[in-house]
């Protein structure tokens, strides 16, 4: 007698789960009527995008079903569909389509007139807003433009502009010194946007490499002979560019 009842117990408790389990979906089945029932009647619909019609099932997180095709919609989607078949990938791997394709573009640029520019002695054209070598202007009668405001000193974010200036007689200024150290300069091109009255600029010249370093330290006297040489192309690209200025 004393070994019957601990296997009548467990018996007991084997059944009793096994009924929990049975009755766990239909539990859940009435839990999902009563909230739908207790809707209010009065509730407008809501038109959502893709809303599935007719009543929702609502599996028992105690349910050991698997799910099916209808509970995964893009489980079965084939991404290949719209792709190549295997008779077009067996044709092209066969076939070598590839290297013949190849062949046939390397046929059609052998005949045509090469693109390579032969530089030095054929050149690309050039933006009005190049920026290459610097340059101080004059005035059609000669005077330098430059007023010694120092704007470019101020805003070159190098550092590379140093500027001394002296009074005239007149009472207006005149710079006495306009150095510029090329091997800081970044051509960011604020001197020239800068400059009030159109005295620094940076022309369309790109050849300008030394063997020292020290010629690349620009004196006054080095600024306005590169002015005086290209005053005539200066001039026409400020005036295709003054729109945008």
């Amino acid at each position: 007698m004393s070994l019957a009842r601990p296997r009548l117990g467990v018996g007991l408790s084997h059944r009793l789960l096994v009924r929990q389990r049975s009755t766990a979906p239909h539990s859940a089945l009435i839990t999902y009527r009563s909230i739908s029932s207790s809707r209010c009647s009065h509730a407008a619909p809501l038109d959502r995008h893709g809303s599935l019609e007719g009543p929702v099932r609502i599996r028992s997180p105690a349910a050991t079903g698997t799910l099916t095709a209808q509970d995964e919609p893009d489980k079965h989607t084939d991404s290949y569909k719209d792709g190549p078949s295997a008779i077009d990938k067996a044709v092209h791997l066969f076939f070598f389509t590839e290297i013949l394709r190849g062949m046939w573009i390397v046929m059609e640029n052998f005949f045509r007139p090469p693109y390579t520019i032969m530089y030095p002695y054929e050149k690309g054209p050039l933006s009005p807003r190049f920026r290459g070598e610097h340059a101080l202007r004059r005035y059609p009668s000669g005077e330098e433009r430059c007023i010694a405001c120092k704007l470019c000193e101020a805003i070159c974010p190098a550092q590379a502009i140093t500027i001394e200036s002296e009074a005239r007689q007149d009472g207006s200024r005149r710079t006495t010194k306009y150095d510029i150290d090329m091997t800081k300069c970044i051509y960011c091109g604020f001197c020239q946007e800068a400059c009030p009255v159109d005295a620094i600029v940076e022309t369309q010249n790109q050849e300008f490499s030394t063997e020292t370093r020290e010629e690349l330290l620009y004196n006054k006297a080095k600024l306005l002979a590169n002015g005086d040489r290209v005053e005539a192309e200066i001039a026409a690209n400020l005036h295709s560019d003054h729109v945008y200025r």
